[in-house]
């Protein structure tokens, strides 16, 4: 028998029974929906991690002193461990780390700022002039702060847009205005891009940039910094880079071989391969569970062929009396299982891109269908149908035709 006239069957014997076709499928079209918005989510949240933390800059090292400090009660004891960066430390790797473009130390404090009768708490971060292109950030108006202003320690600052927005509600402009962080007066001389909320919740536009050397002597009042800023060359030479500045901080340290570092060196590329291991991870759970749904639907296909199976008992052992063979009896079940999994996965594709299209509007989670989910979703949905559907098939091909049409 032809392949058009064996899907001519199965289409009608769909057709005669059709809320029972569309229960049937249910559970394809719930599991298909739920992998695709599932793997959206997942594919989602990746390119947003990494589009956030490229957006820092992919090239972009971090230097963080190290506690050596025995743990205590839950809580680390002797801050001063922490106290291991200094000024120093940067102008050593400026001079003598030939894979390290720019350079800038990080010194920072939390504080009201105020202007007249409005105040908003933020946090302010002394660094040098090679900041704003490490972090990849840009002045919006006005100038950034230049080298004899950290030479001088002048009492300047760049605002971010939400502390411009706190301060100056009303739309004026800040450039040239005098502003307070805690008890210190500094002029404004320059307001930041905005750059939003970051990946991980915060806002990147509430800070206050000033010379580090301002915020080190009138308001940390300490010699340390907390963290050292550095970018490499090119993001190919971030590993090179790295074991540059491990080499001169060990020796401007002086440790000894047998001693660990008591600093941490983190790079882009190693926080955006875990963030981007844990949300693969995350993904293949989420589809997992919500493959558990296509095996149901799975099951529930194998179920209905066998009430179909025997209901069309007569009718099976009709057709093979008249010549139709085995062959046919089981390419007929077959077709109809598969064009049950099939179209359930057709409409579950339209309700998974609906779901995710809800999600990304209303939760505002970023959402991403790939292309590759759809294929997936309908390759599954097909072997479904195959798996599921051969065994009642099988069944139906192997039926003696005289018992069959003695079957009430």
């Amino acid at each position: 028998m032809s392949l058009f006239n064996l899907l001519r069957l199965a289409l009608r014997a769909l057709q005669r029974n059709k809320l029972r076709a569309f229960l049937t499928m249910l559970g394809i079209i719930i599991g298909v929906a739920a992998v695709i918005a599932m793997m959206a989510i997942g594919e989602g949240s990746k390119q947003s991690i990494q589009s956030s933390l490229s957006s820092m800059g992919s090239n972009m090292i971090t230097i963080f002193p190290k506690s050596n400090s025995p743990m205590g009660g839950g809580a680390r004891m002797g801050g001063s461990s922490f106290q291991t960066l200094t000024v120093s430390d940067i102008n050593t790797i400026k001079k003598n780390a030939a894979d390290v473009r720019n350079t800038s130390p990080v010194a920072s404090s939390s504080g009201q700022s105020i202007k007249g009768a409005n105040n908003w708490p933020t946090s302010i971060y002394g660094v040098d002039t090679g900041y704003l292109e490490i972090r990849q950030l840009k002045i919006k108006d006005g100038i950034m702060f230049s080298a004899t202003d950290v030479a001088t320690s002048a009492k300047v600052c760049i605002l971010g847009q939400t502390v411009v927005d706190n301060l100056f509600p009303n739309g004026e402009n800040p450039i040239g205005q005098i502003i307070r962080f805690g008890k210190i007066p500094m002029q404004v001389i320059g307001t930041l891009v905005s750059k939003g909320t970051s990946s991980f919740g915060q806002d990147q536009d509430d800070i206050i940039l000033a010379p580090y050397t301002t915020v080190m002597k009138r308001i940390t009042a300490s010699i340390y910094v907390q963290q050292l800023y550095a970018s490499a060359l090119s993001e190919d030479r971030s590993e090179a880079a790295t074991d540059e500045i491990t080499t001169i901080l060990r020796q401007t340290h002086r440790l000894r071989e047998d001693e660990e570092d008591d600093f941490e060196i983190r790079t882009q590329q190693e926080l955006m391969s875990t963030l981007s291991s844990t949300s693969s991870m995350l993904t293949v759970l989420l589809t997992s569970i919500a493959g558990i749904s296509l095996l149901i639907g799975g099951i529930g296909i194998m179920n209905i062929m066998y009430v179909s199976v025997t209901e069309r008992t007569r009718e099976i052992g009709l057709r093979m009396s008249i010549g139709a063979r085995g062959v046919d009896i089981l390419m007929q079940f077959l077709i109809e299982a598969v064009m049950i999994s099939i179209t359930g996965g057709l409409i579950g594709v339209g309700l998974g891109i609906l779901a995710s299209e809800l999600i990304q509007n209303l939760a505002r989670w970023p959402i991403l269908i790939s292309e590759s989910s759809i294929v997936l979703s309908f390759l599954v949905c097909g072997i479904t149908g195959i798996f599921f559907g051969y065994y009642p098939a099988q069944k139906a091909s192997r039926l003696d035709p005289i018992e069959a049409l003695r079957y009430e």
